[in-house]
């Protein structure tokens, strides 16, 4: 599934939407070049759980932070300045990745053979200021499960009856 967004509230609304859907132990890889709005996609999904956008940065210096307020744990991955896979094994990240809340990686390919084998990959590029690309790829049944409730969401619906282009339906 690709969606096209046209500005920072459009991203932030979709991530809401996504936010609808993702259940304890929900695992969502997101990744792009800088400024594609991987940062921008995590804030509407923590917002869609109930936790403030303020709360959400791209600390690159952070690899982990946990968000525990909202309608379920929300850890936050940024992996930006991760140089090996194996360095984050010793953070104890599979704990969060089977744990009760859900996990929104940046930067989720420096996990290469640490990816989980079932989870979302959201690949995000820019266009201008501010256009951007979301592909969406569901690795497992309970991701392309997630992927078709998105799909049939009312937000999604909502994006095609604006004619904005969605493709991969």
């Amino acid at each position: 599934m690709v969606i096209i967004s046209h500005s920072f509230k459009e991203t932030l609304k979709f991530g809401k939407a996504i936010a609808k859907h993702l259940k304890p132990a929900d695992i969502i890889c997101l990744s792009g070049e800088l400024g594609s709005g991987k940062t921008v996609l995590a804030k509407g999904i923590a917002s869609g759980l109930g936790i403030k956008t303020s709360k959400i940065t791209s600390s690159s210096f952070v690899l982990i932070r946990e968000h525990l307020e909202g309608r379920l744990p929300f850890y936050h991955f940024d992996l930006y300045r991760l140089k090996e896979a194996r360095d984050i094994s010793t953070l104890g990240y599979e704990n969060y990745l089977s744990g009760d809340g859900v996990s929104v990686i940046e930067w989720g390919e420096k996990l290469k053979y640490l990816t989980p084998k079932e989870h979302l990959k959201v690949e995000l590029s820019y266009h201008g200021k501010f256009k951007r690309t979301l592909k969406f790829y569901a690795q497992g049944a309970r991701f392309k499960d997630l992927l078709r409730e998105i799909r049939e969401s009312r937000t999604f619906q909502k994006f095609k009856q604006n004619k904005k282009k969605v493709r991969g339906e």
